[in-house]
């Protein structure tokens, strides 16, 4: 049974980075597309940046992008988001999830299932 666990979240102030993991089990994360959600309260899930296996096709979403970054380390099978210069907008429960094939078609979240039990972040002042 595929399990994904996300860590690295907490309590940073506005401009501050932080950096989340997704460590996989009974996956490849080298072989599989990988992708970073988040959900605010009183908002639905959306979509931060997915990776597919051969780390051609990465999409960010336009609130992250140039701020966030999406990379993998196969060795440790672990997906990351290094998250810098971030906003009070960006406070939320973050979760990594799969797609159970090497590519996606769009970073959103009904294309992806295995979600993990997700990491606060909380960005204030």
């Amino acid at each position: 049974q595929v399990q994904l666990v996300e860590s690295g979240g907490g309590l940073v102030q506005p401009g501050e980075s932080l950096r989340l993991s997704c460590v996989a089990s009974e996956l490849a994360v080298g072989d599989y597309a990988i992708g970073w959600f988040r959900q605010a309260p009183g908002k639905e899930r959306e979509g931060v940046s997915c990776i597919d296996s051969t780390t051609e096709k990465i999409q960010y979403s336009d609130s992250v992008k140039g701020r966030f970054t999406i990379s993998r380390d196969n060795a440790k099978n672990t997906v990351y988001l290094q998250m810098n210069s971030l906003k009070p907008e960006d406070t939320a429960v973050y979760y990594c999830a799969t797609t159970l094939w090497n590519s996606y078609y769009v970073c959103s979240p009904s294309e992806f299932g295995s979600y993990g039990q997700g990491t606060q972040v909380t960005v204030s002042s």
